[in-house]
């Protein structure tokens, strides 16, 4: 049985292996440290099966800047699942999750940059029906995604959503 647990210090080694894993030894797993380390305000969860970890998610501020000003949400990244247990749910359980705790929050939104197959299922939208458009140059427009829980919040014309400077690394 899958459970979805705050992530403990205790689990930062199995974390780490699943994140080199899940993205074939790509960036994710040093920037998950790294955000550990520097950024105050972040959500990370694990999924569990008994006692050993099979999955893990990050939320971490984003900004949405405009000319009118700032606003902030949230950004999902990254998120993963052990090899051997991917497309069995377990990704799904950890988004949902996670998403739950963030609307219990004072929290706006939530952008994901991300396959455009999966995201919108928990309600992502693309980010550009909203006028949001992402800091890096060539991301496709179907990948920058946003779940919007408060749209009051959202400045009128849309602005740039901003992950943390920690992302640019593994951009």
């Amino acid at each position: 049985m899958i459970s979805i647990r705050p992530e403990e210090p205790n689990d930062h080694s199995a974390v780490h292996a699943i994140n080199l894993a899940a993205f074939e030894g790509g960036p994710e797993a040093v920037l998950v440290d790294t955000l550990r380390l520097s950024c105050p305000d972040y959500l990370s969860l694990v999924a569990e099966d008994g006692r050993k970890v099979v999955g893990h998610i990050l939320f971490t501020p984003v900004m949405v800047e405009s000319p009118d000003g700032v606003v902030e949400g949230m950004g999902l990244a990254p998120m993963a699942v052990s090899p051997d247990r991917q497309r069995s749910g377990i990704g799904s359980l950890l988004v949902r999750h996670g998403l739950e705790v963030l609307q219990k929050r004072p929290c706006p939104f939530v952008v994901v940059l991300g396959h455009p197959e999966y995201y919108p299922r928990f309600g992502f939208e693309r980010a550009s029906s909203y006028g949001l458009q992402s800091q890096w140059e060539g991301v496709p427009d179907e990948a920058l995604m946003v779940l919007v829980f408060d749209p009051t919040v959202l400045l009128d014309g849309g602005g740039v959503a901003r992950y943390r400077d920690e992302f640019d690394a593994a951009m």
